[in-house]
């Protein structure tokens, strides 16, 4: 007996009480409820151990170059865990690598949870990076089971869990960081990812698979080890010198890695990246558009919590609590949850123009309003809004462009893209709070000019993304898409 539902063939005969032709009936909502929890889940890991990484370094004996790979392991093994499951999904079931990244978010939450030495931990948020692809995995699950009429809004959702994770979690590690041990953390992650696994398994089917071929399993070692030498010295940077031998070197082997890489795709009948779909202008736009969207959003996340936290005497800063810092961003994770439905009403090529501008125009609130705490709010509310709206618009341009057969890997590609703007967000941001500083007390802070410049950067960001999208082909559709327009 099974208890899944099957969201597409779902009708109601007249006089049973349930709604059909534009309304959503409860199953659907239930099953979207259900892959947006997951979802949610491991987009909170990304944020929640920021607040919180000075207690874990004093807690577990570490020095700064330790404790920063609690953080670089998860996003190093996230990096390949994503296209790599996107092609799994589409051969072998998205329900069931979701499945899978979603036990990898319990056991390597259980490790950490348990964890007493750094080598322990940086193992458990290892694990932690393959649940990074439950996300893209989930967008894409969402896009086949719903009939298409209510495709566009629950893939909208999803997509904003992203951003809403990120707003969501820091406040929440503030308040623990205040009133609780760090390790309750982990146990939140453990408890959430164990109750949407018989959701998953009682409620949602797995979608009929169309893709054929096997595991490209070249290209998945050429691609991790083309991010990983990509995203290591932007991670490492910092702390190595940007003119380290090692950090020049990886670099460069990251680009002849990418160009070993497309050459083998291309050679390929089964590649885990279908080149020559990529290449489409539709996903080719989409994904660089991605990339600056991903840079501004983690920017908002480390221009906000530390703006307000830094002293008074900065003349900008508010003095303000961990937990304070947190919850300025909660407004904006509010707004991306909020607006992100207003993707799915309009074109997503008109969307993601939308929702960049918007994010521009919170960036340019930054760098104008500073006097007040409600004015720092405001701009991170309006970033926020934009990006929730910008977020939820790109799955819908690639559902209506890559094939059916090749979703699931589309939209991790695209996930990979998103990644990859966040780690240069992080290198570049960090680089110019480091080198615009202000002598306080003896100690070097960022400066308001520091900011500004960065906040600058992002602007020029979201606004390259709506310029992108205004080249992105009205009509995208392929004849085997997997939601034709």
């Amino acid at each position: 007996m099974t208890h899944t539902v099957d969201l597409a063939a779902e009708t109601a005969s007249p006089g049973t009480g349930t709604r059909t032709g534009r309304s959503w009936t409860t199953g659907q909502i239930v099953v979207v409820l259900v892959i947006g929890t997951a979802a949610l889940m491991v987009s909170l890991t990304q944020a929640l151990l920021v607040p919180v990484l000075s207690e874990i370094a004093v807690d577990l004996h570490a020095g700064g170059d330790g404790i920063a790979w609690v953080l670089t392991s998860t996003l190093l093994v996230g990096a390949v865990a994503v296209p790599a499951f996107g092609r799994l999904g589409d051969l072998f079931g998205t329900r069931r690598m979701l499945l899978v990244t979603i036990a990898a978010l319990v056991a390597g939450s259980l490790i950490c949870a348990v964890a007493t030495n750094l080598t322990v931990m940086i193992i458990g948020r290892a694990v932690v990076g393959l649940a990074m692809a439950a996300v893209p995995l989930s967008i894409s699950l969402i896009g086949v089971i719903l009939p298409s009429k209510h495709a566009p809004a629950g893939i909208a959702l999803i997509s904003a869990m992203l951003g809403v994770g990120g707003a969501l979690g820091l406040p929440l590690s503030g308040l623990i960081a205040q009133y609780a041990d760090y390790h309750v953390l982990f146990w939140i992650c453990v408890a959430g990812g164990v109750l949407t696994v018989p959701g998953i398994l009682l409620l949602v089917r797995e979608p009929a698979r169309v893709a054929k071929g096997r595991m490209d399993l070249v290209g998945t070692v050429l691609l991790g080890g083309a991010m990983l030498a990509l995203l290591l010295p932007l991670a490492q940077g910092g702390s190595w010198g940007w003119t380290d031998p090692w950090t020049i070197g990886l670099l460069a082997a990251a680009v002849v890695l990418l160009v070993v890489f497309v050459a083998v795709e291309l050679r390929l009948a089964s590649p885990l990246v279908d080149v020559r779909t990529t290449a489409r202008p539709a996903l080719l736009l989409t994904n660089v558009a991605s990339l600056f969207v991903g840079f501004a959003l983690f920017a908002t996340l480390i221009g906000t919590a530390s703006y307000v936290q830094a002293p008074a005497a900065t003349g900008y800063g508010f003095g303000k609590s961990v937990l304070a810092g947190g919850l300025c961003m909660l407004p904006g994770g509010i707004a991306m949850l909020l607006l992100s439905p207003l993707s799915a009403k309009l074109r997503p090529r008109t969307a993601l123009i939308v929702g960049s501008l918007i994010v521009a125009a919170g960036f340019g609130t930054r760098i104008v309003l500073t006097g007040s705490l409600w004015q720092v709010v405001l701009g991170a509310t309006i970033a926020g809004a934009g990006t929730g709206i910008a977020y939820a618009a790109m799955p819908g341009l690639i559902i209506h462009a890559a094939p059916r057969s090749e979703l699931a890997a589309a939209n991790g590609l695209n996930s990979l893209f998103r990644s990859v703007g966040s780690s240069l967000a992080s290198a570049i941001g960090g680089a110019i709070l480091a080198t615009q500083t202000i002598i306080l007390a003896g100690h070097a802070l960022p400066s308001l000019a520091g900011y500004r410049t960065l906040f600058a950067i992002c602007a020029a960001a979201a606004v390259a993304a709506a310029l992108l999208a205004l080249f992105i082909p009205r009509h995208t559709a392929t004849p085997d898409a997997a939601l034709p327009q």
